[in-house]
């Protein structure tokens, strides 16, 4: 069955990416989204093949990789390292908000990424696993548009130097002139909306990662506490939302798996970015959860 990425396939879908549109749109959101069923073949989708910047959903990448090669017996993920106070990348949660020493294993650390973004965990993840490593996994898995180019804290260090002695306010005006590297697809860490489903349904099918490294991976997938975005479509006790949001100046992200008690299982990838200023963006946030409600409802039947 040939596949047009903008278009929907599946039981009774043809109107639900122009519902999804205008959800998104009254919202103040460009998008680049794509959901599939996890064990079969229906999908929705709007520009999923398009690049994106990816912000901290490239985490899902990261983190994968560092099961994969423990699975694989190239990293004991239950090693310790020991971090020492300063010198941490910035953040607003985790290591990066910590001001004292501390020892944690690395599959913690891939806890704190997952659940709290943490980008200081996630750095000395880059600095244990290798970056190439993560090229070549997406690779392996047949991820032909998703590049890992660079640790958080030069992310956050390429927004500061952008934003000169303005500070981050001057990024926020619409008038702004400054170019904002962290928002190109081609300056950093990038993937496209399909490439991410694709991640999220091989790791919940046990092929990104198999055996008791599988398991461990997606525990950790499941950890994240933030509630806001795709988890906010779906407030049932009965279904498991697993998600990783991805924040930037006007870029509004997330990527996860729907479960439900049926045993269905959905990916969701939504890239969005705001045509609002404002950092405080509830209506936003919760326009991506009632977008990715309509899709899986959709594809459900």
């Amino acid at each position: 069955m040939t596949t047009d990425p903008d278009s929907a396939r599946g039981f009774g879908t043809a109107a639900a990416p122009r519902r999804i549109e205008e959800v998104l749109t009254d919202a103040g959101l460009l998008a680049c989204w794509h959901v599939r069923d996890v064990d079969g073949e229906a999908e929705l989708g709007r520009s999923a093949d398009a690049p994106v910047a990816t912000a901290s959903v490239h985490k899902l990448f990261l983190v994968t990789t560092l099961f994969r090669e423990a699975a694989a017996g190239r990293v004991d993920p239950t090693a310790a390292v020991e971090l020492p106070p300063g010198d941490r990348s910035p953040g607003g949660t985790g290591l990066s908000a910590m001001r004292d020493a501390a020892r944690l294993s690395l599959r913690d650390l891939a806890s704190l990424a997952v659940a709290v973004s943490d980008n200081a965990a996630a750095d000395v993840l880059w600095d244990h696993v290798g970056m190439d490593t993560v090229n070549r996994t997406v690779a392996e898995l047949g991820l032909r548009h998703t590049v890992s180019a660079q640790r958080y804290g030069e992310l956050v260090a390429s927004v500061a130097e952008d934003a000169g002695e303005g500070g981050a306010a001057a990024l926020l005006d619409p008038a702004s002139p400054v170019r904002v590297r962290a928002l190109d697809p081609g300056a950093g860490n990038r993937s496209t909306a399909r490439d991410t489903t694709a991640l999220l349904a091989s790791v919940w099918r046990g092929e990104a990662c198999a055996g008791p490294w599988g398991e461990e991976l997606l525990r950790v997938l499941g950890l994240q506490t933030w509630q806001h975005r795709l988890a906010s479509g779906f407030p049932f006790d009965d279904v498991r939302v697993s998600g990783k949001t991805g924040s930037l100046l006007s870029l509004r992200h997330e990527a996860g798996v729907v479960e439900y008690p049926d045993g269905r299982r959905y990916a969701v990838a939504f890239f969005t970015r705001s045509l609002s200023p404002a950092l405080a963006q509830p209506r936003a946030d919760s326009a991506i959860g009632t977008a990715a409600r309509l899709a899986v409802d959709a594809l459900r039947g």
